[in-house]
């Protein structure tokens, strides 16, 4: 499957071998698709699109990682945000996933970490964790009061999570997801910053269930104007246009303080805003970043010595941030294939010949 680059689109900053979240060591990336039935929406039995992505800082350790949130609109969810807050730290996984499909993922998170031994009991066998879930709405494609992920779909994300290439499109959470009104779900990007400013990795992952058409914007061109069919079909009246969402993961080895990754998390918005983006009243609009510098730094005893990089030194990490945002849901775009689900409603893929027309006639196609 073409990425963004491959079909010349030019972004700004110098990305990584794989161009993903991965890029950022350590950091582990799996799915669980869920694809079955066509035909008429049957509550309980389909069709189903959906599914659950696992993205785990340290992948399978229990090391947990300086994070920070920021919601730009609030019309979603993203659990365990409010100890992320307090703490400064993210303590397992994070997990994306549908609106309805939230409370089953948490509850599988609590019990995988569990059963791995990914904790560190205040004593004897207490132990509690308050997991980061987030979500988007696949509604429109798929069964999602049929509550078709389980906690088998969840521990098989968890289990099987990688580093390298990461799979995008209708994978994982965001396989029932639309974009900007065309076929949208998962994309990753990364950027590698100079060595005068460090040599540092920014990874992102979206999760892309956003935007209007005529809002669409790829290299500054006005590509949701110039393709303006190939609109979703939906057989029943869709009185919830709005409600479409985008979940932003950020990863990144700099050593950052939680105050200074939330501090990223607020640069998310100005990546998404370059692809049309305007955080509209129905979208869950919320962002999560964390570092995988400092390890042992929520040691329970003892004085944890830190590193932190000057305030002065972040604006590197502040643009890399948006164009990684940027290029991640331009390749979630790309990635995605025309679906169809419940009722016979589709959802058309961004046809990759016409963008690359509509790119050519602004001069904006790289040879």
């Amino acid at each position: 499957m073409p990425r963004a680059r491959d079909l010349g689109i030019p972004f700004e900053g110098v990305h990584g071998s794989l161009n993903a979240i991965t890029e950022v060591q350590g950091v582990q990336v799996g799915h669980t698709t869920l694809v079955s039935g066509e035909g008429e929406l049957q509550v309980g039995k389909g069709p189903v699109r959906t599914g659950v992505t696992a993205i785990l800082p340290r992948g399978k350790k229990n090391d947990p990682v300086f994070a920070g949130w920021y919601s730009l609109n609030g019309n979603g969810e993203m659990t365990g945000t409010t100890w992320v807050e307090e703490s400064g730290f993210l303590e397992g996984p994070i997990m994306l996933t549908n609106t309805h499909s939230v409370g089953i993922v948490r509850d599988a998170v609590v019990a995988w970490m569990y059963e791995e031994g990914l904790h560190n009991p205040i004593f004897a066998d207490v132990f509690w964790i308050l997991p980061v879930v987030a979500e988007t709405y696949d509604g429109r494609l798929n069964d999602i009061n049929g509550f078709h992920v389980r906690r088998e779909h969840v521990f098989a994300a968890l289990n099987n999570a990688a580093t390298g290439p990461v799979a995008e499109g209708n994978v994982g959470g965001g396989t029932g997801m639309m974009c900007h009104e065309f076929k949208g779900g998962i994309g990753t990007a990364s950027r590698k910053l100079e060595s005068e400013s460090g040599g540092y990795t920014i990874g992102v992952l979206v999760q892309a269930n956003h935007g209007f058409r005529h809002n669409l914007t790829v290299a500054g061109v006005p590509v949701g104007r110039e393709i303006t069919d190939l609109r979703p079909v939906f057989h029943f009246r869709d009185r919830s246009s709005e409600n479409g969402s985008i979940i932003v993961v950020v990863a990144t080895d700099a050593p950052l303080l939680p105050h200074q990754l939330k501090r990223l998390t607020r640069r998310v918005p100005l990546g998404i805003a370059r692809v049309g983006g305007m955080g509209a009243n129905g979208s869950g609009d919320i962002f999560i970043a964390f570092s995988t510098a400092n390890s042992g730094a929520a040691q329970r005893t003892g004085i944890s010595k830190l590193e932190m990089l000057p305030n002065d030194q972040m604006t590197p990490l502040f643009e890399a941030t948006a164009y990684a945002t940027q290029e991640a849901i331009i390749n979630a775009l790309v990635a995605a294939e025309t679906m169809s689900g419940i009722n016979g409603n589709t959802v058309y893929a961004l046809p990759h010949d016409r963008l690359e027309q509509v790119l050519m006639k602004y001069n904006r196609l790289v040879e």
